[in-house]
Order: C-alpha cells, then sequence, then structure tokens
C-alpha cells in the first residue's frame, strides 16, 4: 500500500508543470454543486471524496492534472475547507491523488489506483470505460471463480449450502432487475464464503459492486435471464450434491455464457 507519497522521480517540478497547457496544470472545478456534496447517509467530507472521485475516473481530470485548491473546491461545493481537507485524504488513500506542499494535489496515474477499494470500484463501473472494465472483472472471474466453486463443493457447510440455495431460488423469484442482481451477487458470494479459503472472503466483498454492475449489464433480456437462471441451478445442484468437478465446470459454462453475453451488447 503506497503512503500517499509520490515516488522519487515521479513527483511533476514546478518548472514541469508551468510547460504544461493550462487545461491540464489547473483542472477546472466546474459548475457550481452544493447538492452534490451530499449523499444520504454519508458525512460531507465523504460525499465529496465521492463526486471527486467519480470525476477523476470517468476521466473529467486525467492523470498527472493538478486539481482546484482548498479555496476553489470549497467555494464550488459550498463546503468547508476542512472537509476539503478530509476528502482529499480518502482520495491519497485510495491511491488515486498524491499531494506535495507548494505544488498541491495531483491524479496519479491509474495502474496505481486501488482498484480493490469498493468506492473505486463503484466509479470505474459507471465510468465511460466500463465495458472494458466489465471485461477485466470477467477475466478476474474466470481466473477465481471455477476453483473457488470447486472448493466450496467440497467444504460448504449445510449453513453455506442453505445460503447458496436461497440466493439462487431468489433470483429465479426476483421480479425486478435490481432484485435479479441483488440475488445473483449474493449467490457468488455465498460461493466465495462457502469455499473455505479465507482469502477469497474480503476479496469477494470488495468486488460486490463490481459483480452487481457486471450482472446488471448482462441480465436484462427474457431469455437470457432463464437460460442463466439454469446455469446457476447447474452451479448450485452440484455444490449441493458435492462435485466439485461438475461444479467447477458448470460455472464455466456460465462464464461462457456471459462472455457471450458482453461481446453482444
Amino acid at each position: 500500500m503506497r503512503d500517499g507519497k509520490p515516488n522519487k522521480g515521479k513527483t511533476p517540478t514546478k518548472a514541469a508543470l508551468a510547460e504544461r497547457p493550462t487545461t491540464v496544470r489547473h483542472a477546472q472545478a466546474g459548475v457550481r454543486r452544493a447538492d452534490a456534496t451530499r449523499m444520504p447517509g454519508s458525512s460531507v467530507h465523504a460525499s465529496l471524496a465521492n463526486e471527486i472521485g467519480l470525476r477523476i475516473v470517468r476521466g473529467d481530470y486525467p492523470p498527472g492534472t493538478i486539481l482546484p485548491n482548498e479555496a476553489k473546491w470549497s467555494e464550488t461545493f459550498d463546503v468547508s475547507r476542512s472537509a476539503v481537507r478530509e476528502a482529499i485524504k480518502m482520495l491519497m488513500a485510495k491511491s488515486l491523488l498524491a499531494s506535495r506542499p507548494k505544488i498541491g494535489s495531483w491524479v496519479e496515474p491509474k495502474e496505481r489506483w486501488n482498484l480493490l477499494d469498493r468506492d473505486v470500484l463503484a466509479w470505474y463501473a459507471t465510468s465511460p470505460d466500463r465495458e472494458v472494465f466489465l471485461k477485466t472483472v470477467q477475466e478476474f472471474r474466470h481466473i477465481i471463480e471455477p476453483e473457488a466453486t470447486a472448493f466450496a463443493a467440497m467444504r460448504r457447510t449445510d449453513e453455506q449450502m442453505a445460503e447458496i440455495s436461497r440466493a439462487c431460488r431468489e433470483m429465479g423469484e426476483a421480479t425486478t432487475l435490481q432484485e435479479r442482481t441483488r440475488a445473483d451477487t449474493r449467490f457468488h458470494l455465498a460461493i466465495l464464503r462457502a469455499s473455505g479459503n479465507d482469502l477469497l472472503v474480503p476479496l469477494g466483498v470488495l468486488i460486490e459492486s463490481a459483480f452487481d454492475h457486471l450482472f446488471a449489464y448482462t441480465t436484462r433480456e427474457l431469455d437470457d435471464l432463464q437460460h442463466a437462471q439454469k446455469l446457476h441451478e447447474a452451479i448450485e445442484r452440484n455444490i449441493r450434491l458435492q462435485r466439485p468437478d461438475a461444479a467447477r465446470n458448470a460455472v464455466r459454462k456460465l462464464l461462457a455464457n456471459t462472455d457471450g453475453v458482453i461481446k453482444s451488447r
């Protein structure tokens, strides 16, 4: 984990910054939106971090951009400077920003962003490049889910099996796309928990928002839903019957189906 300080040789120098076009050196804060900082259930600084983070990830402020100073953010969003400072600290902790006295805060290169952070995932999944990101999520699933499901078939407890079966049933009974995608996410996270590998549990929680966006993107047509439901039921059945090889293959069929849906969009 980085501590928010720029690496040696990576920090923009004053001379280099002076040579950059104004549009890159100093990002414009945009239209004043006092309401943008007040998300329900969130503190002011957390909501402000969400707004700025979303703008960064969707490309409003490209890597290398020097962001507005505290006074400008405070004026734009009608918040205190202390709220701005806390929001910037949050974004630095997610490795989206770095900061140095007399230079200010700038956007870090994309490869440094913490993409396993729940907030960053949610911002990324709604960015203009979301289709590329969703394909990345799908590649991750190919790497993780087949073996995790095989382990779940061997190791699941009765209680864990009940959770998997309940989520699968609720997928089929869902009457809205939102209900369907939430149940779909619970199904896959329950399998990761049932795998018995402690490292997969926090990883599953971190990618929850990415799964939600992926499933919402790939389950829009009734025919898609019915076919996908049968594939999920095959996974559930093979875990319940403790057939690891069959469970692994059932997941691969589901992933291949999802790959096809993504390519057809």
